[in-house]
């Protein structure tokens, strides 16, 4: 089926347009370090994919070092660096294991020394160590999940819950400098919010936490509610940041391979942020305006979507957006719509999107399966799997947020 390969070869050029490897490296070239030691740190979900372009470049200069990256995720051994997986969207044992080590391996530095600090989304989770106990920071991090909160609310409480988290990974290095280089996967590249902002002045504040918690009900210990009124740094003089990599690089190179498939790119936005079955439902609406038209069309939309929690199904926010847009383009001819998350993973599943058609919602009737119902239930996998929708790309070793695109093919 043409727009299915269409759909896989778009996705295959956005995302290695933004692997982190060239990045990293522009990043390092002609940086000279003191002679002092150098301790490499990497967390999150392109930690490993960072961490060895690192170890390329300065590898004979380290001493010693730790990647932290998602379940699944680790490539192979680089070098002797300790290599960690941990648990995501929700930070587990082997998360706050991983993170003492890392604490360890920065502990008692010197002026002299340096910690090369490679950040990426998923950070948040990856990279913990936690201020109250780890039953309850799981507990508080799957109510902001499900109800929900962006990704600024949720990291503006998970600072106040963490010891590493809104700078205070930096300040536990000092007087060790840190250098930091970072994969954006943040609308707008909120230093201070990637990953929570470890090494980054912490932009938020008490009032702003506090706001967030009464806002979203969130059931918060006597503990936890006092850790809410613990200010974060808002200075740190021993960081030098570089940042790389984005959305807007993502969605651009997606509409590259879009013009070079013959359709006419139009990237709507690379900052969006809302309910995941809203932009789907947004996508299928431009869709119906655009039968008419005789030319191959294709509609970009990148960022972040959100998901409200309503059933126990299996998906992410990927899958349920494509779902939600097949209700919408249902018997419309050489349409599709599809969603993909750069990670390679949506949500607690093995696809990192989906990818529906305008016989989508019919081929779904047919097994008695109703749209309506399934997004009732947050289900969208198990329907995608059902009719072929799924999107699987494995770990891609970046992550630079989400793409969702239309295409109309004439």
């Amino acid at each position: 089926m043409k727009l299915r390969q269409d759909c896989e070869e778009i996705v295959r050029r956005a995302i290695a347009a933004v692997q982190p490897d060239a990045a990293v490296r522009r990043a390092l070239e002609g940086r000279s370090f003191p002679a002092g030691r150098l301790v490499l740190v990497a967390a999150g979900k392109a930690a490993w994919s960072m961490a060895r372009a690192a170890h390329d470049c300065v590898g004979e200069r380290l001493d010693g070092g730790i990647v932290i990256t998602k379940h699944g995720h680790a490539q192979g051994p680089i070098g002797s660096l300790l290599i960690r997986e941990a648990g995501h969207p929700v930070p587990d044992h082997d998360t706050f294991s991983a993170t003492e080590e890392a604490l360890a391996l920065t502990s008692g530095l010197t002026e002299a020394d340096t910690v090369l600090f490679l950040l990426s989304g998923g950070g948040s989770a990856l990279f913990e160590a936690p201020l109250v106990p780890p039953a309850e920071l799981q507990d508080i991090t799957r109510q902001l999940l499900s109800c929900g909160a962006d990704i600024v609310e949720m990291n503006t409480i998970r600072k106040r819950l963490s010891a590493v988290k809104g700078g205070r990974f930096a300040r536990h290095c000092a007087p060790a400098k840190v250098f930091s280089i970072v994969l954006s996967d943040i609308i707008g590249d909120p230093l201070d919010m990637i990953a929570s902002g470890p090494a980054y002045p912490d932009s938020s504040t008490c009032d702003d936490a506090r706001a967030i918690a009464a806002k979203y009900g969130l059931h918060l210990s006597p503990a936890a509610a006092r850790c809410l009124e613990e200010e974060t740094p808002k200075a740190l003089d021993n960081v030098d940041t570089v940042i790389t990599g984005s959305v807007r690089e993502l969605c651009a190179a997606a509409a590259g391979a879009c013009r070079e498939l013959g359709y006419e790119p139009v990237v709507l936005t690379d900052s969006l942020d809302c309910e995941a079955r809203e932009a789907g439902a947004f996508l299928a609406a431009i869709a119906r305006s655009h039968q008419d038209t005789g030319r191959s069309l294709a509609f970009l939309a990148g960022g972040e979507t959100v998901v409200h929690l309503t059933g126990t199904g299996l998906g992410g926010r990927n899958q349920e957006l494509a779902l939600s847009a097949a209700a919408g383009i249902a018997g419309l001819a050489d349409t599709a719509v599809f969603s993909v998350g750069s990670d390679g993973t949506d949500g607690p599943t093995d696809a990192a999107g989906g990818f529906v058609t305008g016989q989508t919602r019919d081929a779904l009737a047919g097994q008695g399966v109703r749209i309506f119902d399934v997004l009732k239930d947050n289900d969208a996998y198990h329907a995608l799997e059902a009719c072929g929708g799924l999107l699987r790309t494995g770990a891609t070793g970046t992550n630079v947020n989400d793409v969702a695109v239309l295409l109309i093919r004439r």
